[in-house]
C-alpha cells in the first residue's frame, strides 16, 4: 500500500544544517527525484508545507528514519522542500455555543460508526441510516466545509455518532457537531492520526490508530481513556480502521519496511503482520496472531503480509476475517496476498485462501538494491481493501473483495474459503488495480477502479530533468457484478481529465451504497453518485476548489483517494486533498445535504 511514506535515506555524511537543499541530494534525491513503486513523487513533497514535512520527520512514519537530524537539519529541508502555506487556523476558532460545548452525548439513531459502517464492511448504509434517498441525491447542497490542517493530506475516514462527526487531521482528532460543523473537543494525540475512525455506542468511546498505538478517547469529553502499543517493529503503522465487536477492539497492523529496503545500508526484512485483540474498556491484549511464522534458530524471517484494512466480523461463526499485503523478502508464505479467518476469541488461524502465490516485493526492486531485491519477486499486488461478507440467497454467502492485481475475488467463508468465483476488471499495478474498498448491496457488489498511472514531465528545476504526473488518460471505471457469479452487470466509464492539471479518471477512493446509488470519488477531486440499476451519473461535485472554513480561514479541496463518502442523517461527509501521488493536494472535510 505505502501510500504515506516520505521516505528519507540515512547516510553518515555530515551536513550543513542551514542546507536544506544538500541534505535533499544526500538524502532525498535517489528516490524522491526518480520515484518507484510507491515512494511520493518530489512535486508531491513541495506540496506540503514546511510545518507537514517537520510533523512527519518528528512525529510521523519518518521519525525513524530522520532520528539522525538535528533539529536544524529537518527545518532546512522542510523549508527547501514545502512551501510556504498560512499558518493553520485555531482549532477552536468554530468552538460550539457556550454551554454546549462536551455537552451530553445524543442518542441518535443516525450512525456510521466504523469503515464499512457494518461488521460485514458492505458499506452499504440503510435508507433510515442515510436519512437520504435516491431522490434526494440531485439536490444535495455544501452546508459547511472544516480545514483539518494546512499542507496535511487527509487520510482519516470521519466516523458518525450522537450527533458528531469524529475525524483525524494529521495532528488532531476533532469531534464536530454534524449539522454546523462547530467544533465540540479537540484531542492531540503524541502522533499523527493515521486510521479511520471507530466509535463504541454503547462505552461512548471513539477509537483510532497511529504509529503503532492505538487511542481510545472519551466520545463526550474528548479525553484520553488509553493508549497502547499494538506492536515494537520500528518500521510497525496501522493504516486500518480498528473493527470493535462485543467489547473487543480488533487491530491489523501494517508497516513501512518495504519501502526502507530502498537504501543499501537497511538489511530487508524483519517486519511481520498482526492483528491484534484488546480490551476496549481497558485497551489490555487478549491475543496477537501474526500473519506469518517466527523464523527457526539460523533461518531467514518470512516477512511481511501486512494487514492494510479493517478485519471483517463473522457474527454467525465467530470468526474474523482479514485480508492481506505481499511479503517483503524470502521465503514466500501461503498467508500474503491472502484471506485469512481467525478465531475470534482466541486469535487461532481456521483457514487461508491465497491469491497470488510468491508475490515477494519492496521498493528495493525497483531502486536497483540487489541486496534487497529476491532474485524472482512479485508485483505488489496487496489486498488494501477487507473482504465483503454479502447474502447469495438460499442460505448462502461469499466473501468478496477487491486486489491491486485488477481482479475480484468471491471464497466461500463456509467452506474453508474455496474459491467461488474471479473477475477481472483492470490491468493492477502498485497504485492499485483494485484499492481501498467496495460495497455491495442486494445481490450486486460494486467495484471501483484505480489503474492510476504516471508519466513523466520536462522539469529543469528537477536534478533529473523531468518530473512523474499523472496520467490523464489512464484508470478509472465504476462496475456493478453479479455477486453469485462476477459477471458485469454494468459498468460506468472513467471521467475525462481533457484539460484538467494533476487530474486523472482513476478511482482509487473506498465506494459507498445507500439504496438505489452508489458514490465514487475520483482522484480527479470529483464525488459522483451512479445509479445501482443503471450506473447512469446522477450527481456530481467537483471538490477541487477553496472553500470558506467555518473553523476560520480556507479550505482547499482537492484529490479523493484513501478515504470513503460517509453517509448519515441526511448527509454526506467526505475528505478531499489527498494529493500524494501527484494528485490535487488539499486539507477538506465537506459536508454535504438535501437543499430545501
Amino acid at each position: 500500500m505505502r501510500r504515506i511514506f516520505l521516505f528519507l535515506f540515512c547516510c553518515a555524511c555530515a551536513i550543513s544544517a542551514q542546507d536544506g537543499a544538500g541534505i535533499y541530494r544526500a538524502r532525498c534525491a535517489a528516490c524522491h527525484d526518480k520515484p518507484a513503486g510507491r515512494v511520493p513523487t518530489l512535486s508531491a513533497l513541495q506540496a506540503m508545507t514546511p510545518a507537514a514535512i517537520v510533523n512527519t520527520l518528528e512525529r510521523g512514519s519518518m521519525k525513524t528514519q530522520a532520528a539522525g537530524l538535528t533539529e536544524a537539519e529537518r527545518t532546512a529541508v522542510a523549508d527547501y522542500l514545502g512551501h510556504a502555506g498560512p499558518k493553520p487556523e485555531s482549532p477552536r476558532a468554530n468552538a460550539c455555543p457556550a454551554g454546549e460545548t462536551n455537552r451530553a452525548l445524543k442518542n441518535t439513531r443516525f450512525a456510521w460508526t466504523n469503515w464499512g459502517v457494518n461488521s460485514e464492511n458492505t458499506r452499504f448504509q440503510t435508507l433510515e441510516g442515510a436519512g437520504l434517498n435516491v431522490a434526494g441525491i440531485p439536490k444535495l447542497k455544501l452546508k459547511w466545509a472544516f480545514s483539518l490542517g494546512k499542507g496535511m493530506a487527509p487520510r482519516s475516514q470521519p466516523a458518525i455518532a450522537f450527533g458528531r462527526v469524529f475525524v483525524g487531521g494529521e495532528r488532531d482528532l476533532y469531534a464536530l457537531d454534524a449539522q454546523s460543523g462547530c467544533t465540540e473537543w479537540v484531542f492531540h494525540p503524541d502522533e499523527p492520526v493515521r486510521s479511520g475512525i471507530s466509535v463504541s455506542i454503547d462505552q461512548q468511546a471513539v477509537f483510532f490508530g497511529s504509529h503503532a498505538s492505538v487511542y481510545a478517547v472519551n466520545a463526550g469529553t474528548g479525553k484520553l481513556l488509553w493508549k497502547k502499543q499494538a506492536d515494537t517493529h520500528p518500521a510497525a503503522i496501522i493504516t486500518a480502521t480498528p473493527a470493535i465487536h462485543a467489547g473487543v477492539l480488533y487491530v491489523g497492523v501494517s508497516s513501512f519496511e518495504e519501502v526502507l529496503a530502498a537504501s543499501p545500508q537497511y538489511v530487508c526484512c524483519t517486519f511481520r503482520g498482526s492483528v491484534v485483540a484488546l480490551n476496549a474498556a481497558t485497551g489490555d491484549q487478549l491475543w496477537k496472531t501474526y500473519t506469518t511464522a517466527e523464523p527457526a534458530p539460523g533461518k531467514h524471517n518470512a516477512s511481511g503480509a501486512a494487514v492494510w484494512s479493517t478485519p471483517t466480523f463473522d457474527e454467525k461463526r465467530n470468526v474474523l476475517y482479514v485480508s492481506t499485503g505481499d511479503n517483503y523478502s524470502d521465503p514466500a508464505t501461503k498467508t500474503s496476498d491472502a484471506i485469512l479467518a481467525l478465531d475470534a476469541k482466541t486469535g487461532k488461524l481456521l483457514w487461508t485462501q491465497q491469491a497470488t502465490p510468491g508475490d515477494i516485493y519492496n521498493i528495493g526492486c525497483d531502486t536497483g538494491v540487489k541486496s534487497n531485491c529476491p532474485a524472482s519477486h512479485g508485483r505488489d499486488f496487496d489486498f488494501g481493501q477487507p473482504p465483503m461478507l454479502v447474502s447469495l440467497g438460499n442460505g448462502k454467502r461469499a466473501l468478496v473483495i477487491g486486489q491491486k492485481s485488477g481482479i475480484v475475488y468471491a471464497f466461500d467463508p463456509d467452506a474453508g474459503g474455496t474459491p467461488i468465483w474471479s473477475r477481472r476488471i483492470g490491468q493492477g499495478g502498485a497504485l492499485g488495480g483494485i484499492q481501498w474498498g467496495s460495497a455491495a448491496e442486494a445481490g450486486r457488489v460494486f467495484v471501483a477502479l484505480s489503474d492510476v498511472r504516471l508519466g513523466t514531465a520536462s522539469d529543469k528545476s528537477s536534478p533529473q530533468g523531468f518530473r512523474l504526473v499523472l496520467d490523464p488518460a489512464k484508470g478509472g471505471g465504476l462496475f456493478a457484478l453479479d455477486a453469485a457469479t462476477g459477471e458485469v452487470a454494468w459498468s460506468a466509464k472513467p471521467s475525462s481529465c481533457e484539460g484538467r492539471k494533476l487530474c486523472s479518471p482513476a478511482q482509487s477512493a473506498p465506494v459507498t451504497a445507500i439504496p438505489g446509488a452508489v458514490l465514487s470519488g475520483s482522484v480527479d477531486g470529483h464525488l459522483r453518485a451512479y445509479s445501482a440499476e443503471t450506473g447512469a451519473i446522477l450527481w456530481d461535485v467537483n471538490t477541487v476548489r477553496k472553500y470558506d472554513a467555518v473553523n476560520g480561514g480556507k479550505a482547499q479541496g482537492g484529490s479523493l483517494d484513501v478515504t470513503g463518502p460517509v453517509a448519515a442523517g441526511g448527509m454526506i461527509y467526505v475528505t478531499s486533498g489527498y494529493g500524494t501521488w501527484g494528485g490535487t493536494p488539499g486539507d477538506a472535510l465537506l459536508a454535504f445535504g438535501e437543499s430545501k
